[in-house]
């Protein structure tokens, strides 16, 4: 019997040590695998955040396994547990809905699977970090712009989706810039709404609402990004106030810089995705292998104050489109610059 014990005793020595050595190589890989799980690849700025990302990571040795969710947070959370089947060493997630992933995050951490969320903050659950632009610096500068070009008359606010965690924070940062303006009295803001998916169309549907009620009598939109931007840009210019209302954005997406060339759009905001997806692909890289990463914030998710890397966006202007083609963002063509 007491044979018996110490066989099972040491049994169990040498399978705890082979789990701490496989545990131990996992964290160690010299070609990590690192799933990618997107909102939805159909949104022109997650394509090209997929495409830095990639390359990225290839160059610093590392293997992607690249999900779109298509706008479905149900199709998001089964991509996961996919993914943590597949049994990668990371995942990083742009999420649908940042508050509905803690159960399929638990299941990630307990297979010793890093988690990084990526642009918008996963909400309530065990992240390992969070790297993003700094979101309410981006509504602050959005409100800034067109209180510049409009600084009195009637505002219309137009958030993003309202399951998206950076509308809210893009509208604390509007409201920051605007919030002195209003109690001046210089400005009034007539209503807002949120954006269900951000789609364009949803965007049109209440611009075309919005200045049916208020008879045209609307000064200044300001819009979340450049999709929603497109969609009130069209109802503008149904009513001949294409270029007369000033119109926010954000994302630098190739039609939104036309109008912005163009005068219909006030401004966007870039934020330089090639920086974003190559500091997230070497942060995940980093802490698969155990190694040490530098952050510049921490912030709250509900659970816990999360190692953040937050990035500087920059405001586009007619006067500072050249930007994005010395980056190598679009080319002098594409934009139609001489």
């Amino acid at each position: 019997m007491k044979h018996f014990v110490l066989r099972r005793t040491l049994l169990a020595v040498v399978a705890a040590t082979a789990t701490l050595t496989s545990l131990s190589a996992f964290a160690d890989k010299a070609k990590p695998v690192i799933g990618f799980s997107i909102d939805d690849l159909r949104v022109e700025r997650w394509a090209r955040d997929r495409d830095f990302f990639i390359e990225a990571a290839k160059k610093a040795g590392a293997e992607v396994s690249v999900q779109s969710a298509d706008g479905d947070t149900q199709k998001q959370v089964s991509q996961i547990e996919n993914l943590i089947a597949k049994k990668v060493d990371a995942i990083v997630i742009v999420p649908k809905d940042g508050k509905v992933l803690s159960n399929v995050i638990k299941e990630a951490k307990k297979a010793g699977i890093k988690i990084i969320s990526y642009d918008r903050l996963i909400l309530n659950s065990d992240i390992d970090a969070y790297i993003s632009f700094d979101n309410e610096r981006v509504g602050f500068m959005q409100g800034e712009a067109i209180l510049k070009a409009k600084p009195k008359g009637n505002y219309y606010l137009l958030g993003g989706s309202p399951d998206d965690n950076n509308a809210k924070m893009f509208r604390a940062g509007q409201m920051k810039a605007l919030d002195p303006a209003i109690k001046k009295g210089d400005i009034k803001i007539l209503g807002d709404q949120w954006v269900k998916d951000w789609l364009p169309a949803n965007a049109l549907a209440i611009a075309e609402n919005v200045l049916t009620q208020y008879q045209n009598k609307i000064d200044a939109i300001v819009a979340s990004n450049d999709g929603t931007a497109g969609g009130v840009i069209q109802a503008l210019a149904a009513q001949k106030l294409a270029g007369k209302v000033p119109v926010s954005g954000q994302d630098a997406e190739l039609a939104a810089c036309k109008r912005v060339l163009a005068g219909t759009q006030t401004m966007t905001v870039y934020k330089p995705l090639k920086l974003i997806a190559s500091e997230a692909a070497k942060m995940t890289i980093a802490m698969v292998k155990g190694q040490s990463v530098k952050f510049n914030n921490k912030l709250d998710n509900g659970m816990k104050k999360v190692d953040s890397l937050l990035l500087d966006p920059i405001v586009l202007t007619k006067s500072n489109m050249n930007i994005l083609v010395k980056d190598g963002f679009y080319t002098k063509e594409q934009l139609g610059l001489k």
